[in-house]
C-alpha cells in the first residue's frame, strides 16, 4: 500500500457503499476491506486491500476473527505524534477512516425461525470493536456507522480542507450510541431466549437500556414552555405512530403524537370499519359501521363539542366521501388511515395545514412490547395490556342473560372502555358510543359525565349498554344507569358488594356480565 491516509470498510449493509469507495479513492484515500466487502469493490473495479494483507494473518474460523489484530487496532487507536515510534517499530500503519456497520441482529432474531445458534452467530465482535477504538480516537481517526453520513464524509474531503472537529465528535456520539443500541438488542433477545439452552429468564431485565432513536425536534412539549422531541424504537416494526407516514400538514406537537397513539391504538382494536376521534388523550367518540363514513358521522355525534380539534382515525383508506364529510364539519389537528386515496389527497390538499398521517396496515397480533412510564428518579415498566375476556371469560350474574345485540354491544363497549382515562364508563348503543365518562376520581362521578354528554350531544341512553373498566364498589354508578335505561352493564367484577350490585341490576331486570379483566389507563 501507498503512504496514502487509509480507510477500513467493513460492512454488512452495503448501500451506496461503492459511491463511497469511489469517492475516497478519488480523494487520494487507500481502502482496506475485510471479505465480502472486499469481494464486492474489487468486482466493482476498485483496487481494494484485504485486512489479510495488513496483518499478516489469515481470516479464521469461518469470519469469527479477522479484524482483531493489533495492526487493525493499533492503526485506529495510535495517537498522532505520541504512539508514532510504537507504531513503526511494529509495522503499525495510521487507519484514518473506520466505516462500519454491524451484522444484522436485529434482523435476524425478528424472523420467527430464527435460531438461537444462528442469532448467536450474527452477534458481531470485531466491528463494535473497531467502532470503539475509532471512536474513542475521534480526534484522529473519522469513524461511520451509518450510510446517511456518507454524503458529508464526502462533501468534506471534496472541500480539501480537513475534516472538522464537530464532525468526527458528532460520529464518534453517534457510533458510540450505535454499539451501545446494538449491545442493548443483544442483551434483550438473551434475557427473554429459551431456544436450545436450559436458564430460567426473568420476565423483566435485571436492567434495562433504552436506545431510541430520535426522528424529529419538536417545537414544544406539552406547554410551549417545555422544550421537546420525539424519539422512536428502532424495534418497533408493526404499524403505529411511530412509524407512521406523514403526507402533509404543519409539524407534528408533542400532543399530536401522544393523542394520535390513543386514537390509533383504539382503532386497532376493531374488525369492522371503525372511527375514533380523541381529545385529550380520550376517545370522544367511537363507532362501528359499514363503511367509515356513517362511522365518521356516528363518532362525530357522540360529542361534537370534544371533536372541534381533535385526532380521528381510521382502521381503513380514507376516501373523498368521509374526507369531504370531516372538511365540511369539523376542525381537525390530525387524521390516521391506513391509507389515503387520491379523492382524498386531493381534497385534503386544500388544507395544507392539515395533518395527514399513512400508517399502513398492522398485523392482527398484537405485539408483545413493554410498556413503561416514567416516573420521578425511576421507570415503571409492566406488560401491554393486549388482552381481552374471551367469550369463555364472560360470565352472567344476573337472572337475565344478555341478548346477541346486546353482547355485542357490550363487547364494543368494553373495547372503548380501555382506552378512556380511569375512571371509566361507556355507554353504548347500536355500535356506537353515547356517553364517556373519563378521568374521574369516582366511578359514579364519571357514570354522571357520561349520561350529561349524552344528554348535551341530544343523545339517550335508554336501551343502550355501560361499559365499566373496574368493578362498581358502590351501586350507585349502576343507579345512574338504571335512572336512564340502560339494559346491560359489563364490568370486571370483584367487589366486595358485588351482591349489591348484581341486586340492583336484578331489580330492573338489567343483564349483567363480568369480564374478570380491569382495564385502568392512566
Amino acid at each position: 500500500m501507498t503512504g496514502n491516509s487509509k480507510a477500513l470498510i467493513s460492512v454488512s449493509d452495503k448501500s451506496c457503499i461503492f459511491e463511497l469507495a469511489q469517492g475516497l479513492i478519488a480523494a487520494g484515500i487507500d481502502i482496506i476491506s475485510t471479505g465480502g466487502t472486499a469481494k464486492l469493490l474489487r468486482e466493482s473495479g476498485l483496487d481494494v486491500a484485504s485486512v489479510s494483507d495488513v496483518t499478516g494473518f489469515p481470516e479464521i474460523m469461518d469470519g469469527r476473527v479477522k479484524t482483531l489484530h493489533p495492526r487493525i487496532h493499533g492503526g485506529l487507536l495510535g495517537r498522532r505524534g505520541t504512539d508514532n515510534d510504537v507504531m513503526t517499530e511494529h509495522g503499525i500503519a495510521e487507519i484514518d477512516y473506520l466505516i462500519v456497520n454491524l451484522y444484522p441482529f436485529r434482523e435476524t432474531v425478528a424472523n420467527p425461525d430464527c435460531s438461537f445458534a444462528e442469532a448467536i452467530e450474527n452477534i458481531d465482535i470485531g466491528g463494535p470493536a473497531m467502532i470503539r477504538a475509532a471512536a474513542k480516537n475521534h480526534q484522529d481517526v473519522v469513524v461511520i456507522t451509518d450510510s446517511n453520513d456518507y454524503s458529508g464524509l464526502l462533501a468534506r474531503l471534496g472541500r480539501g480542507d480537513g475534516i472538522d472537529a464537530d464532525f468526527r465528535k458528532a460520529m464518534a456520539t453517534k457510533a458510540f450510541r450505535h454499539v451501545a443500541s446494538y449491545d442493548g438488542a443483544i442483551a434483550a433477545y438473551l434475557e427473554g431466549a429459551t431456544d436450545d439452552v436450559d436458564v430460567d429468564h426473568s420476565v423483566f431485565a435485571a436492567n434495562i437500556s433504552m436506545n431510541y432513536s430520535k426522528k424529529l425536534d419538536l417545537r414544544y412539549g406539552e406547554n410551549p414552555h417545555q422544550r421537546a422531541a420525539f424519539y422512536v424504537d428502532p424495534d418497533i416494526t408493526d404499524a403505529s405512530i411511530s412509524s407512521a407516514e406523514q403526507i402533509q400538514g404543519k409539524e407534528l406537537s408533542y400532543n399530536n403524537i401522544a393523542d394520535g397513539d390513543a386514537a390509533l391504538e383504539c382503532v386497532k382494536q376493531f374488525d369492522e370499519p371503525t372511527c375514533v376521534i380523541v381529545k385529550h388523550a380520550n376517545p370522544c367518540g367511537v363507532a362501528r359501521d359499514e363503511n367509515i363514513l356513517e362511522a365518521y358521522k356516528r363518532a362525530y355525534s357522540t360529542d361534537s363539542t370534544s371533536a372541534f380539534g381533535g385526532i380521528i382515525a381510521f382502521n381503513r383508506p380514507l376516501d373523498g366521501e368521509t374526507t369531504e364529510a370531516i372538511l365540511n364539519r369539523q376542525f381537525v389537528e390530525v387524521i390516521l388511515a391506513p391509507e389515503i386515496s387520491p379523492e382524498a389527497l386531493d381534497l385534503l390538499a386544500e388544507k395544507p395545514k392539515l395533518r395527514v398521517l399513512k400508517t399502513g396496515w398492522w398485523s392482527t397480533d398484537a405485539a408483545p412490547h413493554k410498556d413503561t412510564k416514567q416516573v420521578t428518579g425511576g421507570l415503571l415498566a409492566q406488560d401491554r395490556d393486549i388482552k381481552f375476556a374471551s367469550d369463555t371469560d364472560l360470565k352472567v350474574v344476573t337472572s337475565r342473560a344478555p341478548t346477541e345485540h346486546e353482547l355485542s354491544d357490550m363487547r364494543f363497549a368494553m373495547k372503548v372502555c380501555k382506552y378512556v382515562k380511569s375512571n371509566a364508563v361507556v355507554f353504548a348503543k347500536d355500535g356506537f358510543t353515547v356517553g364517556i365518562g373519563a378521568g374521574q376520581m369516582s366511578r359514579v362521578y364519571s357514570s354522571r359525565v357520561a349520561a350529561m354528554k349524552a344528554a348535551d350531544a341530544g343523545l339517550t341512553i335508554k336501551s343502550s349498554v355501560m361499559a365499566s373498566d373496574a368493578f362498581f364498589p358502590f351501586r350507585d354508578g349502576l343507579d345512574i344507569a338504571i335512572e336512564h335505561g340502560v339494559t346491560a352493564v359489563i364490568q370486571p367484577g370483584g367487589s366486595k358488594r358485588d351482591d349489591e350490585v348484581i341486586a340492583a341490576a336484578n331489580e330492573h331486570d338489567i343483564a349483567m356480565m363480568f369480564t374478570g379483566m380491569r382495564h385502568f389507563r392512566h
